[in-house]
């Protein structure tokens, strides 16, 4: 999960999806970016750190399984079906190892209520597995899942990297009431969701306990501002415009600007007017 701190910046892993969307270095954009902890609300305690991929919140932490699971899952990404109703949402993200470097070929398996709230336990409606891509990337389509009783709302994942052991969790969504009641809700496995026409846009990188050599680190070129506003070291705040390269672009998140982060590089930061 990613949070943006109260200093203003993003955590690194919120640079580095951004770098893997715009196929630049991961390294690169990770240069002088520091391990931040999420905000926290008041009685609340810091969770335990990691000293190699640490944002305040690695890694993933694991939850029951529950109840429903079921083995042999269909391949594939989308949970969709004919007729599925409820509100369509997007999962998307990352999964990482220790240092922060993406993961391919991690095995995600989802299952899920429908929006009434139940579990398939003949058939296999909501439940599908996939696999990371070679930039370590996911993305899962299916919909807002109903209340079950006595629970938030939530979905459930097994992740397992390839001959690592298997992490069982489940992901949760912000601003629930029940957040507050259920006896199992984990802030730490929040994602981060956005309204998107009707439908939802979610978002939640994974960290696994997998050990791995942080790689070289090669220094960032910086490229200069051509002929816009944007400028390294100034602040923006969300909704802030500014010009770059000929094209107008709109600030997603808060953060302080460095070299490498130009609007075009970031799309995690910027989207264009």
């Amino acid at each position: 999960m990613d949070h943006e701190t109260s200093t203003g910046h993003v955590t690194r892993k919120t640079v580095l999806r951004a770098a893997l969307a715009a196929g630049m270095a991961a390294p690169a954009v990770l240069m002088g970016v520091p391990a931040l902890a999420r905000t926290l609300t008041a009685g609340e305690t810091a969770p335990a750190l990691t000293p190699e991929c640490d944002d305040g919140d690695d890694p993933t932490p694991p939850q029951t399984e529950g109840p429903y699971f079921k083995p042999n899952s269909p391949l594939r990404n989308s949970l969709l079906e004919a007729g599925t109703t409820g509100v369509r949402l997007t999962v998307s993200g990352y999964v990482f190892g220790l240092a922060c470097r993406p993961i391919s070929g991690v095995l995600l398996d989802f299952w899920q209520a429908d929006v009434n709230g139940a579990y398939d336990n003949t058939g296999f409606r909501f439940r599908g597995h996939q696999f990371t891509d070679a930039a370590g990337a996911f993305k899962l389509t299916t919909i807002v899942p109903g209340l079950y009783p006595g629970r938030t709302r939530h979905l459930h994942v097994k992740v397992q990297a390839p001959g690592r052991p298997v992490l069982t969790t489940q992901l949760y969504f912000p601003g629930e009431p029940r957040n507050n009641t259920d006896t199992i809700f984990d802030p730490r496995l929040l994602m981060t969701v956005r309204d998107a026409g009707g439908a939802r846009e979610a978002a939640f990188d994974f960290v696994l306990n997998v050990p791995q050599d942080p790689g070289p680190t090669p220094t960032p070129t910086p490229t200069g501002v051509p002929g816009g506003t944007w400028a390294a070291g100034t602040g923006y705040r969300a909704g802030d415009s500014v010009t770059y390269g000929g094209l107008g672009y709109v600030c997603l998140q808060a953060h302080t600007a460095q070299a490498g982060w130009e609007p075009p590089n970031v799309p995690a930061l910027w989207r264009t007017a």
